[in-house]
Parts: structure tokens; C-alpha cells; sequence
């Protein structure tokens, strides 16, 4: 009987080797799921010019974006988003503060952020923006 344990034995280190890691790698696949979207990073460039604030209806930067710059927008003005637009990302490509507000009539009651300007992108905004304000 002591024959039959001896090869037995001898392979129970190499099985309990295996069985390691099959563990290891069946956790791992198990694991290999998508990010979640707050852990998704945005594309390297969104398509936004430079001297332009861009809104997106959709995170990280998807749909097609409202385009303001200082040609169509006077500053320090409230200027509310297209009424079937709210921003869900957006971009401050202009050289000055820009406001986001939760308020299409910029009201502070709601929301509202001042991002500076020359390159700020927000994959993901807090809260719904539906006017902006551009700062001399």
C-alpha cells in the first residue's frame, strides 16, 4: 500500500502548483471587466479649437458639441445652451474665465463653476450646465 502513496506523493506538489495557478489566472479573467465610465479616460484631444468653449451633450466629450467663442458671444453676458442642449462635458479653449450654469438664466440659486481659461476640459460635469457666461 505504501507503493501506491510513494508516486502519489511525488506529484502533489506539481498538482497543488497548478491548482495555484489556475486560481490565479481564472481571478484575473474574472477581474477583466470594463472600467467603470468614472474610470474611462476622455480621448486625447476632443474637437475643440483653440478660442472656442465646446459643450457636449453627452460624457466625455461624445455628440456633437455647441461651439460659443467671443465672435457669437459678448462677454459678461448670460448666454443660455440651444433648449435641446444640456452640457454633459465640455471645454473652455477661450483665454478667459468662463461660468457654467446649472440655471439657463445663470441664476446662482442652482449650480454653478468658473473654470479659467487657455485649457480646461471637463470629461464629466457635476451637474447638467445649460447657459454660460465668458469674463473680460
Amino acid at each position: 500500500m505504501s507503493r501506491h502513496l510513494l508516486p502519489l506523493r511525488s506529484y502533489l506538489p506539481r498538482i497543488l502548483v497548478l491548482a495555484a495557478v489556475g486560481l490565479l489566472a481564472g481571478s484575473g479573467v474574472a477581474n477583466a471587466e470594463d472600467d467603470p465610465p468614472e474610470r474611462r479616460t476622455p480621448p486625447a484631444q476632443p474637437a475643440c479649437e483653440q478660442g472656442e468653449f465646446c459643450a457636449w451633450p453627452e460624457e466625455f466629450y461624445g455628440g456633437v458639441p455647441t461651439r460659443l467663442d467671443l465672435r457669437n458671444t459678448n462677454p459678461e453676458e448670460c448666454v443660455p445652451l440651444p433648449e435641446d442642449i444640456v452640457a454633459r462635458s465640455f471645454a473652455n479653449r477661450i483665454d478667459r474665465h468662463v461660468t457654467v450654469y446649472q440655471d439657463r438664466h445663470c441664476s446662482t440659486e442652482g449650480d454653478f463653476s468658473t473654470y479659467p481659461g487657455g485649457g480646461t476640459f471637463v470629461p464629466r460635469a457635476q451637474y447638467l450646465g445649460r447657459a454660460v457666461q465668458i469674463w473680460n
